[in-house]
């Protein structure tokens, strides 16, 4: 089954998410900003793309990094993945941070994060006593070794 994302365009030459590749689990999301935007170091800030999508029920999307701005210019997004549910209508912002030691200029329609569309699950939530045991148990952090 085909589903589709709907996508409106808040100005007219907005690029809309796209794949790179047949293979891409993310559609590229670009920045919308006629004026760059300057991140300082250790200075984050929520980045326009000027597109709004509504995701069918049963679906969320993420918003991840690229990876090629983290690995080698040290922008993250810091609540990454950030979550857009399917009931959401805003438009999508970007949050992304600077770790590096210089400034970083976000170009207009620069290509900024990711958008993963994802299913989502729901259960019902009950509550118990006790929960069953594990090999693991409560060790957590490290436990089963660090390489």
């Amino acid at each position: 089954m085909n589903k589709k994302i709907l996508i409106q365009k808040l100005y007219p030459d907005v690029l809309v998410p796209k794949l790179q590749t047949s293979g891409s689990a993310g559609y590229d999301l670009y920045s919308y900003c006629p004026e760059k935007i300057t991140l300082k170091p250790l200075e984050r800030k929520f980045i326009p793309t000027g597109i709004r999508i509504s995701l069918p029920l049963g679906y969320d999307a993420e918003v991840r990094p690229r990876s090629g701005l983290a690995n080698h210019f040290f922008i993250i997004i810091p609540n990454s993945p950030g979550t857009i549910d399917s009931d959401y209508r805003g438009e999508i912002l970007v949050g992304l941070m600077n770790l590096g030691t210089e400034d970083f200029t976000i170009e207009h329609k620069m290509r900024i994060a990711q958008l993963v569309i994802r299913k989502t699950y729901h259960f019902e939530m009950e509550e118990v006593e006790e929960l069953d045991s594990t090999e693991r148990g409560e060790k957590g952090f490290g436990s089963t070794g660090l390489f």
